[in-house]
């Protein structure tokens, strides 16, 4: 029999935590041990209940959920998912709790929170569960309950046995979802600012992703921004998919580019992985080199293995590195990855797979850039 995933809930509205109780607890897999109003009652009840989870808030009396978090990270580490109503500079606020080791953030409405944390049962409870997976220190991994995705790739982008591959032109495509935050920073940081075209999907909320982009960018030596539609993949530039859109890539006479669409959700993901990566089997072939990060579930486990029948190279997170290896875990078991690497080693291996010769493409790049390609 699985044990269920112990929550403590703090936050400081009486009816969120209510409300997040009552969801969470809906779930057969997750107990709420506790509730709290704010991180001096949290820390308490957190010494004799010992949870598996947290979810927390950001704006909270007394002591803000940033500052309790970096506590928690820095002195027994502990999955957190955050759950907060910021919005624009609260975005940013978001992102700085997943540098400090959030493993989930859950955007909630500052209106209508109680019926969208209803509405949003199963996004919370897989959270959770997701959360009580990752690997922080020696946190012991904790089981979840798996649900089965209601849609594939077919919803968005059909399966086609006819490809386009007459371009030579590297281009390579990402999938990440839990933990991947950090895996996409360490694996852009390792990339010159000449490298090939980069196209993402991150599972994460709207209005998250401009902020991501924005701060990968001033750490990354290559151009990193969220997408817009018909944005062309070009060397010295990574494209991180909008949250709640789905991102797919295409082939004009000259170049790539990527669509922006508000297409069905696609394994239970908008943006989803599965949806990007059929898109560069159909389009890109033998031209791309696929990489799936990171994850709960098994999004982008099945476009993996449609790009290696095109003939692209795959590379899967090794389970060492990854905070959950749900994701790479599925490509694995279907024999959709050519490669299984630490995270550390995949960007090296991108640019031997490339043969990158520094100063090769950035005329290239410098010239796509100048043209607001």
């Amino acid at each position: 029999m699985r044990s269920k995933v112990r929550v403590l809930v703090v936050d400081d509205s009486a009816l969120v935590r209510q409300t997040l109780a009552e969801v969470l607890s809906s779930d057969p897999g997750i107990e709420v041990v506790a509730t709290a109003s704010d991180p001096y009652f949290a820390a308490r009840k957190m010494s004799k209940l010992y949870p598996d989870v947290i979810t927390l808030d950001i704006e909270m009396p007394r002591m803000d959920g940033l500052t309790f978090l970096k506590k928690i990270m820095s002195q027994k580490p502990l999955p957190v998912v955050i759950c907060s109503a910021q919005t624009g500079e609260g975005s940013e606020a978001a992102m700085r709790a997943l540098e400090l080791g959030a493993v989930e953030v859950i955007h909630k409405p500052k209106l209508g929170t109680k019926k969208f944390i209803e509405e949003s049962r199963l996004l919370i409870c897989d959270a959770v569960k997701a959360a009580a997976q990752a690997k922080l220190g020696k946190l012991k991994q904790q089981p979840f309950m798996e649900v089965d995705p209601k849609l594939t790739a077919d919803a968005v982008l059909p399966k086609s046995s006819s490809r386009v591959h007459h371009q030579t032109e590297k281009i390579i495509v990402v999938g990440a979802s839990t933990g991947g935050t950090e895996a996409i920073k360490v694996f852009l940081e390792s990339l010159p600012d000449d490298a090939p075209g980069v196209v993402i999907v991150q599972h994460m909320p709207e209005h998250f992703t401009g902020a991501f982009a924005r701060r990968l960018d001033g750490i990354c030596r290559m151009s990193v921004r969220e997408a817009k539609n018909g944005d062309p993949v070009v060397p010295g530039r990574a494209l991180i998919a909008p949250g709640n859109h789905h991102m797919l890539l295409k082939r004009t006479s000259s170049h790539y580019e990527v669509e922006i669409n508000d297409g069905p959700l696609v394994c239970r993901h908008r943006p989803s992985v599965d949806v990007l990566f059929r898109s560069a089997a159909k389009y890109a072939g033998k031209n791309a080199i696929g990489i799936i990060m990171t994850g709960m579930g098994d999004d982008g486990a099945r476009g993996l293995k449609e790009m290696k029948e095109a003939g692209a190279f795959t590379i899967a997170q090794n389970e060492a590195t990854s905070v959950v290896f749900g994701m790479p875990n599925e490509a694995i078991k279907r024999g959709a990855a050519d490669l299984v690497l630490p995270l550390q080693k995949i960007g090296r291996e991108v640019l031997n797979l490339c043969e990158v010769n520094p100063g090769q493409t950035k005329g290239v790049a410098e010239a796509a850039l100048r043209g607001n390609l």
